[in-house]
This record gives C-alpha cells, structure tokens and sequence, in this order.
C-alpha cells in the first residue's frame, strides 16, 4: 500500500537530486530515506529511481507516480487543513507564492488585513515567477500562486490554468521607461516602433517572451542588451542610460525610478493578473480568506 508519508520522501528525493539532499530536506538521515524509498518500491513492484553518478533520478514509474503524489498530497494538505479548521485544532496557514511586484503591492495589504481578521493564521511568502510559481502551486509547495499572463503570447488561456481555481484579480497596462534627457522622455506617449533601434532591458522569461512577440508584430526585433528578473535593478539601468523597457504599472510605483520617465506605449500592452490554487485547497477557510483580502487589495 503506498503511504503519504512514502510519497513525501520521493517527491523530496526526486528534487533534491541525492538521498541525502532528501534528508536535508526532510530532516532526517540519509538512512531513513533509503529505508522509506525501498518501502515504497515494495509496496508498488518496480524501482522507482535510478542512481546516475551520484544523482538520483526517477525512472518512467518514478515519474508516473511523482505526477500523481503532487495531486494526492495537495489533497490530503486541504483535507487536513479543513478538518483542523472545523474542529478548532490549530490556527490556518497559508503558503504565498507571488512574482515581485505583487509581492510589494498586493500581499502586504492583503496579508495585513487577513491578520487583522484572523490573527492566528500563519502566513508564509516566498517570490517566484510564472510559469514556476504555478508549478509549486501543483507540486503542492504552495497554497495560493499569484501569476500573470498576457494575451496573444501562445499560451491557450482555456487549457493553461484549466485544472487550477482562479481568482481574476485586476488587468493592468505596462508603461515605457526610459532615461532622463531621452528624446522621449517629455513626449507622453510613444508607438514601440519608434523605438527599434534602441538597446532594451527585459524583465522575467515571460516578460521578455511577451516583449519579443510585440516588438515583432511592430515589425523589428528588440537588441535585449541586459535581462533581469529584479524590478529595481531594470529601473537602475534604464536610469543609468543603458537602455529602456516596458514594466508594469505597479511595479514602476514600487521602487524610486529615479533618472527615469515613464511614457504610455501604444499600442497599449497589458497582463491580467490573478490568484490560483487547487480547487481542493479552495474549501479551506484560511485559504479562502487569504484570497478574498488579496481581491480587496486588488481593489483598493
């Protein structure tokens, strides 16, 4: 019989890459792993991980099961999430993961406010970018995933998110940034091809996806000379004359951009952004009011 806690082990193994990583993780020795690991692949009749070198990997049936231990563990989390809420066991607890700019504006309002409501709900954060964010939220490292995508960049908007919840929480524009003294800088709007020749700083993978597909139908190809996740450091390199980028709205108002002009492009880019989780964790009540305090937040 396969056993949670059996699952837990290989999923910690799986990405770890080593037994011992695994028992970092989880806290135990390097022992306890193999033990739980050659139970499990008894229970199941067939290995479930392959040793190349000294990283451990899954073999087909290791990787059938992984696919399902994510959906089975995230379930029992809610099970037992919901049933100690009922029960008056223990406070909630809620695992954020959100990319950086949503991180700075809408969780702490939203985390504020929850506290204020529910002072015993334990709420952790961690930052991640789409399509990672998503990921975690799957494989069951996190509770609720703040995401964003935008429109027309391959991606069918009926079947990326179709198995998760989805809580629609505003739509925003990006807006140009460029240098101080930049021969745009005081004209208030600029069409992207007018700036073709101009090097570029992009953002996360998927921002600088999207960049690409837009520069592109404008009819040129941007020369992405600096690429950079950290919304600071694109707004200090715009500033520093280097180069110029689109961002989005909120994430310009959440640093000092200084050295810098913001300038609406047109034709105007936009990103809808949301929260998702397992329709599972959905039903728990600390889930459930960690995602309507961050559609107040959206709001405010």
């Amino acid at each position: 019989m396969i056993e949670a806690r059996h699952l837990r082990v290989l999923r910690a193994v799986v990405r770890a890459g080593s037994y011992s990583g695994a028992a970092r993780e989880l806290g135990c020795t390097q022992p306890a792993v193999s033990q739980q690991m050659k139970a499990l692949e008894q229970s199941v009749g067939t290995p479930l991980l392959v040793r190349i070198g000294r990283e451990a990997r899954p073999t087909d049936a290791g990787a059938a099961l992984m696919r399902h231990a994510a959906g089975v563990l995230a379930g029992l989390a809610a099970a037992e999430e919901e049933v100690a809420a009922i029960a008056g066991l223990r406070a909630g607890r809620v695992r954020l993961v959100s990319f950086p700019s949503g991180s700075s504006t809408l969780v702490p309002t939203a985390v504020a406010r929850l506290r204020s409501g529910h002072p015993g709900t334990r709420v952790s954060l961690v930052e991640a970018e789409p399509p990672r964010s998503v990921e975690m939220l799957r494989a069951g490292e996190a509770d609720i995933a703040l995401a964003f995508r935008y429109p027309g960049t391959g991606t069918d908007p009926d079947t990326e998110w179709s198995d998760l919840a989805i809580r629609p929480l505003f739509t925003d524009s990006l807006v140009g940034l460029v240098p101080e003294g930049h021969r745009f800088a005081d004209a208030g709007e600029v069409g992207i091809a007018e700036l073709a020749e101009e090097p570029w700083i992009a953002g996360c993978p998927r921002c600088r996806g999207h960049l690409v597909e837009v520069c592109e139908a404008a009819g040129f190809t941007p020369r992405i000379d600096f690429a950079t996740d950290d919304y600071p450091a694109v707004v200090g390199l715009v500033g520093a004359g280097l180069g110029v980028a689109v961002l989005p709205a909120p994430a310009v108002e959440s640093v000092r951009p200084r050295g810098t002009c913001t300038v609406r492009v047109v034709p105007e880019v936009r990103r809808e952004v949301v929260a998702l989780t397992l329709p599972d964790l959905e039903r728990v009540p600390a889930v459930a009011a960690m995602l309507d305090r961050l559609a107040e937040a959206s709001e405010a």
